[in-house]
């Protein structure tokens, strides 16, 4: 019985093939091959989606970052190179009244970084919350002071081995010193080359969108005054979803490329600063907490930031506690002198 149960199912599933093969090939060759390709699509695995990663650091990277002085007096800010290919640039009060840029650059080829200047204390905080090697030419005396004391791993620029001056240029000879990821090679020694702390930013591979917060403003022009010398200006390019640079009212233009500096987010807070010798040279109260302000994406919200120590990371919060995160791009941070305009529109 089980047998011949057996056999009738054979016949049966035979008499299905054999219809569906008659059927197939009734069929026009242009409709045959349709159905052979709609069955390699079913029949395929599904493709596994590609990770997405972020374009402006690695996130997987051990690198330990250069930290660069970058001269940003006016006589020297129309040769400025390389800031564009910097992950973060701080901007920081010094003397006179006018303002010196830190920037990082982790796991690029830039030709050509400057001009480089000298070295002010309160600078070393941010390098050593970065684990950088600290990039410079001179320094003034209470930098000189903190080296040893807090460790710092430097490399001197000099016009042989680390550096060159561009004597083409028609300025005076101390915004002349530039140089390069490459020669910057010649200064690590045996020095350490695996960074021993994570990323300053939380940054995110997906577009942060500021506007859902209910704290949120419009941020389409930004203003930012560091002294009566120095005023930076952003607007807000909707198409290119960063913001275009401005100093005193005229585009920051890198001297290489000739385009004018871009700025995926930016992050301004004020802290008190004082003058401490008779050169003029700046102090800061640095070493604290306070409140801020995050702007990216064409809207700002406020935020807080606080740093326990001169080596410790500034740890940036929104309102309600949580880290920030920063959109895939350059980071500004803005340290501006307490009391001073911030406007945003």
């Amino acid at each position: 019985m089980k047998n011949k149960k057996k056999n009738i199912i054979i016949l049966i599933l035979i008499l299905i093939l054999s219809m569906g093969a008659l059927l197939f090939y009734s069929l026009t060759p242009k409709q045959r091959d349709k159905i052979i390709d709609s069955s390699k699509t079913f029949l395929k695995p599904k493709e596994k989606k590609e990770e997405k990663k972020l374009k402006i650091v690695d996130l997987e990277s051990k690198t330990r970052p250069y930290a660069v002085m970058i001269n940003n007096i006016k006589a020297a800010r129309n040769v400025q190179s390389g800031l564009s290919d910097a992950y973060i640039v701080y901007e920081i009060i010094v003397e006179g009244g006018i303002t010196r840029f830190l920037a990082l650059f982790m796991d690029t080829d830039t030709e050509r970084i400057g001009s480089v200047r000298s070295a002010r204390h309160y600078y070393l905080d941010y390098v050593l919350e970065n684990d950088a090697f600290f990039v410079h030419h001179g320094q003034s005396p209470q930098a000189q002071s903190d080296f040893s004391k807090l460790k710092i791993d430097r490399i001197q620029v000099n016009n042989t081995k680390t550096g060159w001056r561009d004597k083409s240029l028609n300025v005076s000879s101390e915004h002349t010193l530039f140089t390069s990821t490459t020669l910057l090679e010649n200064g690590l020694k045996n020095k350490r080359l695996e960074r021993n702390k994570d990323l300053l930013l939380n940054y995110s591979v997906n577009k942060i969108d500021l506007s859902k917060m209910e704290e949120a403003s419009i941020a389409n022009n930004v203003e930012i005054e560091y002294s009566g010398a120095i005023k930076n200006s952003y607007v807000y390019d909707e198409v290119n979803n960063n913001y275009k640079r401005y100093v005193n009212k005229e585009k920051h233009i890198d001297a290489v490329t000739k385009e004018q500096y871009t700025v995926k987010n930016i992050i301004v807070y004020q802290v008190e600063n004082r003058t401490i010798d008779s050169d003029g040279r700046q102090d800061l109260d640095n070493i604290g907490s306070g409140e801020g302000t995050l702007i990216t994406g064409g809207y700002s919200v406020p935020i807080t930031w606080s740093k326990e120590s001169r080596s410790s990371q500034t740890v940036y919060k929104h309102l309600n506690g949580e880290e920030i995160k920063v959109n895939d791009g350059n980071t500004f941070i803005q340290i501006q002198p307490k009391g001073k305009n911030l406007s945003i529109s």
